[in-house]
This record gives C-alpha cells, sequence and structure tokens, in this order.
C-alpha cells in the first residue's frame, strides 16, 4: 500500500431502503490509493448493496460518495466508469460464444481511420496486462472453451485494461481450488503495487488476514468495525465475533418434541462428475439445517434430491427403499417437497389465485375425470388456508397481491395437499418480516411434531441456530462438519463455512 493518506474513494452517512427494510444504515468507508481494503460480512449484511451503490446501479436515498475529491450524492453507471471505479462480480458477464479479445474491449474497441476496429491494438493491450500479471492465456479462445479459474482472469482482465483507479473485487475465489485461489491473490498484489485502490469482499477469513491493509466488518446494514491488518495479524476470531453479533435468544425457539427413527437416507452421491460425494440422513420429526456460504453448493445438493437437476451417481432411501428420482414428478411421488428460495419465480404463478396456486399439484390425484368445477375446490383449500392463517380476502384473490409471508405460506399450502414426507425449505423466511418469520417457525415445528422430516438452506444464523436439531456445514460442494445441537452456534458454523473442519 502507497503511504497517501487521503482516500481516493470515501462515502460517509450512505443509506439504502428497500420496502421499507433498511439495507444499508448510515454507512462510511473509504479506501486508499494502493489500499486492499476488505469487506467482510454475513449473508445479507449490507455488501452487494453498497458494491452496486458504488458501480452507480443503486442510487443511496442518503449520504454522500467521494471520488478524488470530488463530492456526489450518487453515482450513474457511466460516471463511474469515467472516474475509474470498475466492479468484477461474482456472476459470469462474459459473453460465452464470443471470443477472450472481443469480450475484453466490448463496447469501447479502438478503431483506426475512424472506423476499422483496431485488433492489433487491442491485442498489444491485452499482453501488457497479461504479463503485468504473470497468466498467459490464447485470446482467440472462446469463453465458453474456458475453465471458471480462466474466466475469472479474464473478467480480471477486462477491467484492467480500463485503466482503473478503484477496482471492487466480489468473491473473487469463490469457486476455486487452492492453487487458483492462490493465482488470484497474487495479482490482487499486483495491482495494489500498481497504485489502484482494491475494495475485496470475501467469506474467506484466511484470504483476508494475507492480502489486506485493513478489514471493515458490515453487519445488518452497518459498519461494525474497521481494522488494521499489520503484518497479517488480524485476529480471526474476532472478526467472526464481529460479523456474527447478535444473541441468539432474541428469536424464536423450535419446540423441543421426540424425534423418530432414520427417513430418508442419501448415501454417496455425486451432483456431478467431479463433484465431492455427499451422505447423510434425516430423521422423522427432524429439520436437518444446511449451512454455507453463497457458491458453496447447498442448493445443488438439495436440487438434486428433489429431481430438479440430474445428480451423476448416488442413492436416496425412504425408509431403507431405494428411490428413482429422475426429475421433480418422481421426487413428488416418492413423498419429497422442494419450497424453493425463489418463491416467486419457481414456487408461484402470481398471476394465478391462492386457489389455483394450493391446487396446482395435490388436485390431480383427487380428479378421475378430464373435467371438474374449480370452485368445488374451495372447500379442500379453505382448511388450509385457515391452518396456515393465509391472509387473503378470498380464494380467488391472486397471488401477486399478497405479502411476501403469506405468499410462501401458500407454497407450503400445496405442499401439504400433496401430504409430503420430506419437505425441503431452501430460505424459507428469505424476504419476510420477523412477525411472519416467527408465524412460519410455529408451522416448521408442527409439522415436525406430527412426524414430518424437514432439510432447512439457510443463511440466517439465528434461524438456523434456533430451528435445526443438526446442522450440516456445507463447502466447495460437500459437507465439511456435522454439528449437534449441542454444538449449534453462530460462531461454530461460520469457522465451518469459512474454513472447513480442522484436522
Amino acid at each position: 500500500m502507497s503511504s497517501a493518506t487521503t482516500p481516493r474513494l470515501s462515502i460517509a452517512g450512505v443509506s439504502k431502503s428497500f420496502a421499507g427494510v433498511r439495507a444499508l444504515n448510515q454507512v462510511s468507508f473509504d479506501v486508499l490509493p494502493g489500499e486492499v481494503h476488505c469487506i467482510c460480512g454475513e449473508n445479507g449484511a449490507g455488501k452487494s448493496t453498497l458494491i452496486k451503490i458504488l458501480a452507480g446501479a443503486y442510487q443511496p436515498d442518503e449520504g454522500t460518495i467521494t471520488m478524488d475529491g470530488t463530492v456526489l450524492s450518487s453515482l450513474q453507471p457511466v460516471l463511474a466508469k469515467q472516474l475509474g471505479i470498475d466492479v468484477i462480480f461474482q456472476e459470469n458477464l462474459l459473453v460465452p460464444t464470443m471470443s477472450v479479445l472481443e469480450n475484453m474491449f466490448i463496447g469501447h474497441e479502438p478503431v483506426k481511420f475512424g472506423f476499422f476496429t483496431d485488433f492489433a491494438s487491442m491485442r498489444v493491450r491485452i499482453r501488457e496486462e497479461m504479463d503485468f500479471l504473470g497468466i498467459d492465456l490464447d485470446v482467440n479462445r472462446r469463453i465458453e472453451s474456458l475453465s471458471v479459474a480462466e474466466q475469472q482472469f479474464v473478467k480480471i482482465l477486462k477491467s484492467l485494461v480500463m485503466k482503473p483507479r478503484v477496482l471492487i473485487m466480489d468473491e473473487p475465489t469463490s469457486m476455486f481450488n487452492v492453487e487458483d485461489s492462490a493465482r488470484v491473490l497474487r495479482m490482487v498484489k499486483r495491482i495494489s503495487e500498481a497504485d489502484i485502490s482494491v475494495i475485496y469482499i470475501s467469506h474467506f477469513l484466511s484470504e483476508v488476514r494475507e492480502i489486506a491493509d485493513r478489514v471493515t466488518v458490515i453487519r445488518d446494514g452497518n459498519v461494525v468495525s474497521t481494522t488494521r491488518n499489520v503484518d497479517s495479524s488480524i485476529d480471526l476470531d474476532q472478526l467472526t465475533k464481529d460479523m456474527v453479533g447478535r444473541p441468539v435468544e432474541m428469536f424464536y425457539q423450535k419446540e423441543e418434541h421426540p424425534i423418530g427413527d432414520v427417513a430418508f437416507q442419501v448415501k454417496d452421491l455425486k451432483v456431478g462428475r467431479d463433484s465431492p460425494t455427499v451422505s447423510f440422513s434425516v430423521r422423522e420429526g427432524e429439520i436437518l439445517g444446511i449451512a454455507g456460504m453463497v457458491g458453496s453448493g447447498r442448493t445443488e445438493i438439495v436440487r438434486a434430491i428433489a429431481g430438479a437437476d440430474r445428480f451423476h451417481s448416488g442413492t436416496i432411501k425412504y425408509r431403507g427403499q431405494r428411490l428413482v428420482i429422475r426429475n421433480p414428478r418422481q421426487a413428488i411421488d416418492a413423498g419429497i417437497a422442494h419450497i424453493t428460495e425463489d418463491r416467486q419465480r419457481l414456487g408461484l404463478s402470481l398471476g394465478l389465485s391462492v386457489l389455483e396456486n394450493i391446487t396446482v399439484i395435490g388436485l390431480e390425484r383427487r380428479i378421475k375425470s378430464w373435467f371438474f368445477r374449480v370452485r368445488g375446490t374451495v372447500g379442500t383449500v379453505k382448511p388450509l388456508v385457515e391452518k396456515l392463517r393465509i391472509k387473503t380476502a378470498s380464494p380467488f384473490t391472486e397471488v401477486r397481491l399478497l405479502s411476501g409471508g403469506n405468499q410462501q405460506k401458500v407454497v407450503l399450502a400445496k405442499w401439504l395437499l400433496v401430504d409430503s414426507s420430506l419437505l425441503i425449505f431452501d430460505e424459507p423466511t428469505r424476504g419476510i418480516d420477523v412477525n411472519a418469520k416467527t408465524e412460519f417457525y410455529r408451522l416448521m415445528s408442527e409439522l415436525t411434531r406430527g412426524g414430518k422430516s424437514i432439510i432447512m438452506i439457510s443463511s440466517d444464523m439465528p434461524e438456523l441456530v434456533s430451528m435445526s436439531d443438526r446442522v450440516l456445514v456445507v463447502r466447495n460442494g460437500g459437507i465439511v462438519d456435522e454439528l449437534q445441537k449441542s454444538e449449534i452456534t453462530e460462531e461454530a458454523i461460520i469457522s465451518s463455512a469459512l474454513e472447513g473442519k480442522q484436522p
């Protein structure tokens, strides 16, 4: 890091809300010339919102942004680029059918003679950056033919050819092995040595300790701490505590009841050919929590179990009998329900009524003829609406008009009508308010008390701690730890999710 003490980029008192939910609250933050400033926080802490404000994708509700002494109330994407702010997002935004060369300069291709694309200067420019970073790529290859690591290198090169003054990197090593992650960290150091300011977002605290000059922790939209990392001496335990920082006893506690025998077993499941094997079981009346950071492979595992994705190998059994699950229909017939994370896009038909959404799967088993009266199903649906306390003017109200919590209850009602034995909840309470969460937790407890089994993926640490009977921690597509009830703490989950189980 350079010896400069005047920030190149800073924000002061920035706040941002979405539909009344405060994503950022009076956040102040800065990065110095040539500094690597890491941002850490749990999923949902506000990191992505901060990135998008700096990229100009979101406009803050209040606060200021200062770049090289120029004070602004907000940024637009074009202005952010002009000021020298560039973001390497976690998502792959490259065009797969275009070459490395074409992706590097798409939208700002140099020209000669006022018209023709100057491919020669493009090649020279890319070679300069590749030599600078110490990598070598065939610029004529299509993006789709590159490995995940090579595509990440292309994204870094694409940013560098624009000569950024501030480079924001969002989880750049989340899908990498140890060797490729080390290469990226070396690149980050080279970039900062070239007097480029780097804002580095990562869940991997060992990386943070290795490369950060300073570390800022954001929790629930607030800056909790900013710490200097002198000679890689930062206290990782303290960072973890800063990321957590919430008393579990404030949240709903699962009602205790006897747990039965093993109901479902997953043995040697491989999502893909090169994926690690995954084995676990879930018992009657049990809530099995699955934890892990974004991109850890949690959702891929349950999608395979639910038949949403084909898996490479492995077996799934119910009460000792092997199940054949190659598609969602076979999973439904086997008694497996999948309540997806994206309820609006994958779990509901927003233009249809509450009645139609609840009955879309279950009624086909009860209807013996080609024709039936929709209104005649009201008597079947009404008890579920009352049991789940779905607030709707009528069963014929369109689902899009309901609140998020009531939409989630409609999804659950759909699967209760099928009478599933295993319910997979992927982020069950994301986007719903505290009261709706408490109601949903009560419903989950009722289901398990009645003998149903639940697998719950959640990024909400208090939710995992208070509701889970066991927690499996997933990292890089495999289970790295299993925590029994007495062992389930926020610190233990985060520690395992970030670094894996220690030998």
